[in-house]
């Protein structure tokens, strides 16, 4: 799979309405046929800071994604609530879902 996280640094004015801009296009991406997660989170540290992790099944279902035309109308909806450039980290990884973290077992 391909393993992506993104953290989005957004304009204060923006910081309360962020999940309303990304809507249409965390919508449309989670409907792609290769995606296998895409999920926001708020940093705890910084709340200007939104934490996008994501996941596609493989290279195909990737290059999928960046060619979709809701992917385009994603970023220009999000470029003007934006304070700097995203910060990326993309990598292929084995599988295709979480393991269990297996130091913190529940067994119930």
């Amino acid at each position: 799979m391909i393993f992506i996280v993104v953290k989005f640094k957004v304009l204060d004015k923006y910081r309360n309405d962020w999940l309303l801009v990304t809507q249409e296009f965390t919508d449309a991406t989670r409907s792609e046929p290769g995606n296998l997660w895409f999920e926001w989170h708020r940093s705890a540290d910084d709340p200007a800071e939104f934490v996008l992790i994501e996941a596609f099944r493989d290279g195909q279902a990737g290059s999928d994604h960046v060619a979709a035309d809701h992917f385009r109308k994603g970023l220009d909806a999000m470029r003007p609530a934006l304070s700097e450039t995203p910060r990326i980290i993309h990598t292929d990884l084995p599988g295709t879902d979480w393991s269990r973290m297996g130091e913190l077992e529940i067994s119930r």
